[in-house]
């Protein structure tokens, strides 16, 4: 595999990250501090044949990426806080359709504008939750520069295998750093399946863990798109609990059932041996390993590449033999309650939260919490 050094910040890495992947579409509206994704799109798409468009605003642009994705499109926005709120029935629309896209979400403080340059991991429960009804996205949050541009090509991947969206969550700290990125040649992509005929159906698998094929708006299938309830065919059924029920548990499954290729994690220790641990993600990650390396006779640090689906079994063996676990995050306070739901009741859960003002998590910080 060649390789191509180059020094890119975290938002620009997504960039190339998506092209190398295949990405061919990209609609997205500005937003600090998503925007310089959108500028180098427009101007790096027209190049190899691709399709940029500013949106009206960020309803307009997940609806272009869901209906570029059906025309045959590997297709991409990103956003920040504000606007990831105004993506989520579109969102939604995309998990009941299966369709594959790739959305990036550059935490900033909020609620609402917040603080609009200032990093933050705030948006991990809206990532996971925040569409109505039963729906489960996979969430994959990068920790430097680098993994933003393989993350990337991995989120392509996992929207193109299991027909769905895929969030990356990073924060301002990483999407505005600046640092030695490889870019790579071929990767190995993978390409959605498509109806081998007419009978095959868009909308149904007999086995939950593999997604259906998807068909091609304009190259002779004919198929029904829909947010309602729909049968493997795809018409229309919205009174039957059993149609209703089947469709939503495949779609669950097709996430949960995955949870080998989803789930990722990077562990520093030996957690048999352990008696305090750290779990954190993203950007936290670089002063949680330094802490670690001061403290790790005793100490474990767990860091979640995946953020959703969330494998609490392995969660709850890696935490088995603690008595202590320090959780480092830029919120007040959400990764923080898988943690609690992972080990017993008389293990300490203690949070490091620092949010606003744009000051990172400091190693002493999560050392003097795990001290105390």
């Amino acid at each position: 595999m060649e390789v191509t050094r180059l020094l890119l910040t975290g938002n620009e890495a997504i960039v190339y990250g998506a092209i190398d992947a295949g990405c061919r579409f990209y609609a997205g509206y500005p937003i600090t501090p998503s925007s310089e994704i959108m500028h180098l799109m427009a101007k790096e798409l027209p190049r190899i044949g691709g399709v940029f468009i500013q949106a009206e605003d960020e309803l307009a642009a997940i609806n272009m990426v869901v209906g570029a994705s059906w025309a045959g499109a590997k297709a991409m926005t990103a956003t920040s806080g504000p606007g990831l709120s105004l993506m989520q029935e579109g969102l939604g629309y995309a998990v009941m359709t299966e369709t594959p896209l790739v959305l990036v979400d550059v935490m900033r403080a909020g609620p609402a504008t917040g603080q609009a340059t200032k990093p933050a991991q705030g948006d991990v429960m809206p990532a996971r939750w925040g569409r109505h009804g039963d729906q489960y996205i996979p969430i994959i949050a990068p920790a430097t520069p680098q993994e933003a541009y393989d993350y990337t090509i991995w989120a392509f991947n996992i929207a193109e295998e299991l027909r769905t969206p895929v969030i990356v969550l990073i924060d301002e700290f990483i999407g505005h750093g600046r640092e030695v990125v490889f870019r790579k040649t071929n990767i190995k992509l993978i390409e959605r399946r498509k109806p081998r005929s007419r009978d095959e159906p868009p909308f149904g698998s007999d086995d939950p863990r593999i997604a259906p094929p998807m068909p091609v708006f304009g190259e002779g299938f004919y198929v029904m798109v829909t947010g309602s309830t729909h049968k493997p065919m795809g018409y229309r059924d919205v009174h039957s609990f059993e149609t209703h029920y089947k469709l939503v548990t495949r779609l669950k499954e097709k996430i949960w059932g995955n949870m080998d290729k989803l789930f990722k994690y990077e562990l520093h220790g030996e957690p048999e041996k352990a008696e305090k641990a750290i779990v954190c993600f993203g950007s936290v990650y670089r002063s949680a390993l330094e802490a670690w390396k001061k403290v790790k006779d005793d100490t474990v640090l767990i860091r979640l590449n995946t953020l959703w689906p969330m494998n609490y079994d392995l969660l709850k063996k890696l935490l088995s033999n603690v008595s202590r676990v320090v959780v480092p995050e830029l919120n007040l306070g959400q990764i923080i309650y898988d943690v609690m739901a992972s080990v017993d009741v008389s293990v300490q859960v203690k949070g490091v939260h620092k949010v606003g003002g744009g000051i990172p998590i400091y190693p002493s910080e999560i050392i003097n919490a795990l001290e105390r």
